[in-house]
């Protein structure tokens, strides 16, 4: 009778460890991941990375069970010619389901022409479309003290871009931020860390959008 009662609870321990690794997966297989390919405004410029946007979205899904896992690739100071050029190996590290594109702005402000630009984020783009990879391409602004011709220019290429290459085009995620001088840095460029959780939830929201509609 020992015996019988100790294969029996065997028995039940193993299926018990079976169904935990099939729910598992099956969790596993059904998060999304999203790359996000960006710059300073991403990469928690100014900031622990842990009160970063990016980080505060990550810990909302973690904590509301969601299966998003938010990659964050984005470096201070990187420009879409940088990007293009490490995207290749993110995608071999990485298991991608949407890029996120939040790229230019560096571009912009060092006066690079703005067909260079045009021509990066096109290749970003056909590298994603590739590999299967969903694009989300949002729009990036600049002060205007860089002139209204080149900023016209530069900020009309993402609609345009999104619509020649059909990818979801995202609005500029601190457009109120920018103007509001108590939520950025001293440099007038950069998001302070109490504008994080507001980024978070506008991204959140886009976000959901996003893989909603994917």
């Amino acid at each position: 009778m020992m015996v019988r009662h100790k294969n029996k609870v065997l028995t039940l321990f193993t299926l018990s460890v079976l169904l935990f690794f099939t729910l598992s997966s099956k969790a596993f297989a059904n998060t999304k991941s999203i790359l996000i390919l960006g710059d300073s405004l991403s990469a928690g410029y100014g900031m622990p990375i842990e009160q970063a946007w990016v980080s505060l979205t990550q810990q909302y899904y973690n904590e509301t069970e969601q299966a998003i896992d938010l990659i964050n690739a984005s470096i201070s100071g990187e420009t879409t010619a940088g990007g293009l050029r490490r995207l290749p190996s993110l995608i071999q590290e990485h298991k991608i389901d949407w890029l996120l594109i939040e790229l230019g702005g560096n571009d912009g402000l060092q006066g690079h022409p703005t067909t260079n630009i045009e021509n990066n984020l096109n290749a970003i783009i056909a590298l994603a479309k590739q590999n299967d990879i969903k694009i989300a391409l949002m729009q990036i602004r600049i002060p205007p003290n860089y002139g209204k011709r080149y900023r016209q220019a530069f900020e009309g290429l993402y609609p345009k871009i999104a619509e020649q290459q059909q990818v979801s085009y995202l609005p500029f995620f601190i457009e109120d931020i920018a103007t509001n001088s108590s939520l950025m840095q001293n440099d007038g460029i950069h998001p302070n860390q109490q504008a994080q959780p507001l980024i978070s939830q506008k991204m959140r929201e886009q976000l959901k959008e996003l893989i909603k509609a994917g």
